[in-house]
């Protein structure tokens, strides 16, 4: 607000300062034609910087839809994620599958009569057969293993994509609720099947039993 500004404003109100009788609606009229002639230069000045931060905040909402967009939601939802979810399904179904047929071929073989050699032989023969045939969906596992890691690889890269550009960093994020079963897992180490190189080793578990301590135990399997 400019000097002359000011100015008008106050000879407004001594002017109307010792006038008697209540305050009237052209009263209230020109003491806002006042303000608003004091503010114009103000709204001219700060027009520049609003438009320029508006227009800045419009250009990043854009943005934001555009990589909302690219991130491809929808279609990890209804189509990437559930197929992911049936190829696991497929692979526990042929492995149990593959796991009885193995088992029962192999519990004949066991409790089969070996008095007769060739009736023998031919069984031992057919149930092998079995086997391999049953060993067979090895091959489809990988292919289906195949689809759901190129999945996850691919949710990631969106994902990582996604946060890189929104310029998310660790220390943004809201710290994660462990839950019960968490919580149980950590306290009691189930930390389920190790990868290779993970976990505790024989060696390691040799080394603390001692080697007598391991001598006894293998005296129990005798």
């Amino acid at each position: 607000m400019t000097r002359e500004n000011v100015v008008r404003v106050i000879e407004f109100l001594e002017k109307n300062r010792d006038r008697g009788g209540d305050v009237g609606l052209k009263d209230v009229m020109q003491l806002a034609e006042v303000m608003t002639g004091s503010m114009h230069d103000f709204l001219l000045a700060v027009q520049p910087a609003v438009t320029g931060e508006l227009t800045a905040i419009a250009h990043e909402i854009t943005r934001m839809k555009e990589e909302i967009t690219a991130l491809r939601a929808n279609d990890m939802k209804s189509q990437r994620i559930p197929q992911a979810g049936r190829e696991l399904d497929a692979i526990v179904e042929s492995t149990e599958s593959a796991t009885h047929t193995i088992m029962a071929a192999a519990e004949e073989i066991m409790g089969a009569d070996t008095s007769d050699a060739a009736a023998y032989q031919d069984l031992v023969n057919a149930k092998m057969i079995e086997i391999f045939e049953a060993c067979a969906f090895q091959d489809i596992t990988g292919q289906r293993i195949s689809k759901v890691v190129s999945t996850l690889n691919y949710i990631d890269q969106r994902v990582t994509n996604f946060v890189e550009k929104l310029r998310i960093i660790e220390t943004m994020e809201p710290e994660l609720e462990e839950s019960a079963e968490e919580r149980r897992k950590r306290e009691l180490i189930l930390h389920g099947p190790q990868m290779a190189g993970e976990g505790v080793s024989q060696d390691d578990i040799d080394a603390m039993l001692g080697t007598d301590a391991q001598a006894d135990i293998d005296k129990l399997f005798r």
